[in-house]
């Protein structure tokens, strides 16, 4: 099954610069959704479900610090960079107001970019979110938090939900306990003694029993971390 990557919407009047961005992105692994009117952005934004939003502050119809509020009403979770103008530090502090996660300064360099959104990412968690996939015959609803195959159904918490999400996104290799602390627990320091994956994967397993009996679906590696059995 294909991967789900992270989506991120673009809001950008200048066609030059959203084309950059919108390259970029792609060029690093994310889909991407480009829009150069503030109207059609704040629709766009409401209407479907985005990992993150870049947003310009100068647009068309309506200004990107009210999108930012209206978008921030609706998904108090939602993540949000705008783009302000060099040396436009009100526009930054009323970016923060309006509840911008972070601010890129034009002209800005592409790396500059990409630490930022991956930051963002890493620190709202919407790297995971409302996803909704399948594996194995279960359907897992990030949204609902439920994951049920057609005869049972059982609740997950928001935890459970994004340990099972991370690792469809990454089952095309093992993922260490470490890198689970970091992405998924946003834990600064990896390194801390702690048992709370392996409590965390003991309760999900045992909600998986209850799904498709002892058939895996999570495979521990010794020594390594672990990784969605193959279907």
């Amino acid at each position: 099954m294909k991967k789900n990557r992270p989506r991120i919407l673009v809001v950008e009047d200048d066609a030059a610069l959203l084309g950059g961005l919108l390259d970029v992105l792609v060029f690093n692994g994310y889909d991407v959704k480009g829009v150069e009117d503030g109207g059609a952005g704040l629709r766009t934004g409401v209407d479907d479900h985005f990992d993150l939003i870049l947003l310009d502050v100068m647009l068309p119809t309506i200004d990107g610090f009210s999108i930012c509020k209206e978008i921030r009403k609706e998904k108090p979770n939602q993540g949000i960079i705008i783009i302000t103008a060099k040396g436009a530090e009100d526009d930054v502090i009323t970016g923060f107001k309006a509840g911008a996660d972070d601010y890129i300064t034009k002209p800005f360099s592409l790396r500059e970019v990409m630490v930022r959104v991956e930051a963002v990412l890493r620190r709202t968690g919407k790297n995971m979110g409302d996803d909704k996939v399948e594996h194995m015959g279960i359907n897992f609803d990030g949204k609902n938090l439920k994951a049920h195959t057609a005869n049972q159904s059982v609740e997950l918490t928001r935890r459970e939900m994004d340990i099972i999400l991370y690792l469809h996104r990454n089952q095309d290799r093992i993922v260490s306990k470490k890198e689970l602390l970091t992405e998924v627990w946003h834990y600064a320091d990896a390194d801390i003694e702690t048992r709370t994956v392996d409590i965390h994967m003991l309760k999900l397993r045992k909600k998986i029993v209850v799904l498709i009996g002892d058939k895996p679906l999570i495979e521990t590696v010794r020594g390594e971390g672990y990784r969605l059995v193959p279907e």
